[in-house]
């Protein structure tokens, strides 16, 4: 059984490597070929080479979101491949039964969906984030929208509402706007600064402006009047890190699962809406399980009898299912987040699908018949 386990392993680790790296030449092709028109524009120093490094960088994230197609078509092929030259049919005359295969196939699975979980959670962020930062250095500046990001922090006695415009590539805020309220959500006080820098317990403004308004319970004479000041630097407390700011600007997908964790408490914590990341973290927790049901999709298609030149359709139908996860996994995102489903059955729901499919077709392929 070891040297069964084995060929299976090298046979299929190698189709799904082959696999992979077939998909990401396509994706890095297609990269390289839209930022190809950002080269040397407007005199700007984002050459060739930056622009390939920034294309580079952007294969771990595309690996994570392949990975489960990829073992997918791998395996498929190479379960076909095996039932056309009957040499599936030697192993099961050697004794590789329906549930021993299941089994080696699970066991393969659990070793690519480390490989996902590790990839998406590690790797992809960190290669994500210094991609931007290099693109920020000879562009500009990394920004979401038109008006940046927008954080909310409740504090002992006031509230704030804070929009961060971009984010430098050095890591400091730039079109800084602090909104202060009372507790019986009146406007106390506006704040702005065209840069800022996170420091150890707070925001260090360069250049602020802050003006206050008296209370409602001023007298009228007080509340007409309006106070604005000058500061060079001025320091703001806060629990809003560097981090949640990212988080804020970039894509929450591009984020590992511990920020997007964190986040998520902070918004819940200021009474506000995170479904959307809910979403998000969910997804990144039963994405990586994806791996073991494609292996066991892929199990029945040893058991189907072909013809010479039979393994292209099959292959090709391996390629629609993939697609079809990949699509039907983002269609539940953004209805979940639409329609306000429960968080984790909204990331949970297409591999609940693919595994009742999956299970259902090994069942009736490889068990009855």
């Amino acid at each position: 059984m070891r040297t069964i386990r084995r060929l299976v392993f090298r046979e299929v680790i190698a189709a799904v490597v082959f696999v992979a790296i077939g998909f990401l030449a396509l994706f890095f092709f297609f990269d390289f070929i839209d930022e190809l028109p950002n080269v040397g524009r407007g005199g700007s120093a984002w050459r060739l080479t930056q622009a390939l490094l920034y294309v580079g960088l952007m294969v771990p994230s595309h690996l994570y979101e392949l990975m489960p197609i990829a073992v997918l078509i791998g395996t498929i092929f190479v379960m076909a491949r095996l039932a056309q030259s009957s040499e599936y049919t030697i192993l099961r005359t050697s004794g590789l039964g329906p549930w021993l295969a299941l089994r080696t196939l699970l066991l393969l699975g659990l070793l690519f969906t480390f490989l996902t979980f590790a990839t998406g959670d590690y790797l992809a962020p960190a290669a994500d984030r210094t991609a931007r930062l290099l693109k920020a250095r000879y562009e500009g500046q990394i920004t979401v929208g038109q008006t940046g990001a927008w954080l909310k922090e409740r504090q002992k006695f006031n509230s704030y509402s804070v929009n961060v415009g971009s984010l430098t590539s050095e890591g400091d805020m730039q079109n800084v706007r602090i909104f202060e309220a009372d507790s019986r959500g009146f406007l106390v006080s506006i704040t702005q600064a065209p840069k800022a820098r996170f420091d150890e317990g707070g925001w260090t403004l360069q250049n602020a402006e802050r003006t206050e308004f008296p209370g409602a319970a001023a007298s009228a004479e007080i509340a007409s009047r309006v106070d604005r000041t000058r500061s060079p630097t001025l320091r703001w407390p806060t629990e809003i890190s560097q981090e949640m700011v990212s988080v804020a600007l970039l894509k929450p997908d591009r984020m590992s699962a511990i920020a997007l964790f964190q986040y998520m408490r902070h918004l819940e914590a200021n009474n506000q809406t995170s479904q959307r990341y809910e979403i998000e973290f969910w997804r990144k927790v039963f994405y990586p399980l994806s791996c073991l049901v494609m292996v066991v999709l892929a199990l029945p298609f040893a058991y189907l009898h072909f013809r010479a030149g039979g393994i292209t359709t099959y292959v090709f139908g391996g390629v629609l299912v993939g697609i079809s996860f990949f699509l039907l996994n983002n269609v539940f995102g953004y209805i979940g987040n639409l329609r306000s489903w429960v968080p984790w059955l909204t990331a949970a729901a297409p591999g609940l699908i693919y595994s009742v499919f999956s299970l259902g077709a090994f069942g009736w392929l490889v068990l009855r018949r």
